[in-house]
């Protein structure tokens, strides 16, 4: 066997996981101790710091519209006449927002090209659609106990405004995941597997993706 075919062999058995979350819920957490548990790379904010880098942008200017609805789009719809809307995007080149999701997207591809990893938010299962050994999940509980979660960490925090927080970040985060795929955030149908972390605890949730994983990807070493 070729050294290539050796390397082509060996990249073919990197798994992504990529993870949808709803705000409150533990999906950073989950994605942390996926990545902990297979030892996978991890990327979150981190993604945000390298794109930015890649489009010549700010990493200030690209957290503020990280996981946002583009921005030039609150007049567009009305013109739209039944066209989708992601179609009269993809052409525009002179975009701000469109720059910021390309760069993201390029990013994401060569994390997937390079070996195993978790991938948390940032639309990244419709960006590796194609990619075949990539595992899709999303995370999300009730408003209530999602709220406990984000008191718990901001204790600052009365509950109404962590629930209007909560409210408005799974907003955002719907919006935008609609508008650049053709699927629909937090649907089943989006993902692979999903999870309720009210029900179950972030280990008995690794020990379900690493048992998934095994039965699909039997060559996969965890």
């Amino acid at each position: 066997m070729k050294d290539s075919d050796k390397t082509n062999s060996a990249d073919n058995r990197h798994v992504t996981i990529t993870v949808g979350r709803q705000f409150g819920s533990g999906g950073r957490e989950i994605g942390r101790r996926l990545a902990d548990a297979f030892g996978f790379r991890y990327y979150d904010k981190e993604l945000l710091h390298e794109a930015a880098q890649r489009a010549g942008v700010s990493t200030e200017f690209f957290e503020k519209n990280d996981e946002r609805f583009p921005s030039f789009l609150n007049g567009i719809f009305s013109f739209a006449f039944g066209m989708s809307p992601s179609n009269i995007y993809a052409g525009s080149t002179s975009i701000s927002d469109d720059s910021l999701y390309r760069a993201q997207s390029d990013f994401i591809h060569s994390l997937a090209g390079t070996g195993s990893c978790v991938i948390v938010g940032r639309s990244s299962d419709y960006v590796l659609r194609d990619h075949p050994r990539t595992v899709n999940l999303f995370v999300h509980a009730p408003m209530e106990r999602c709220v406990d979660r984000i008191v718990a960490r901001d204790p600052s925090l009365s509950r109404e405004k962590a629930r209007a927080r909560a409210e408005k970040i799974n907003r955002l985060r719907a919006n935008y995941y609609n508008f650049y795929t053709d699927k629909i955030w937090g649907a089943a149908s989006s993902y692979d597997l999903t999870f309720d972390t009210s029900l179950l605890s972030a280990d008995d949730i690794v020990a379900l993706v690493r048992h998934y994983i095994q039965m699909r990807f039997p060559d996969t070493l965890l």
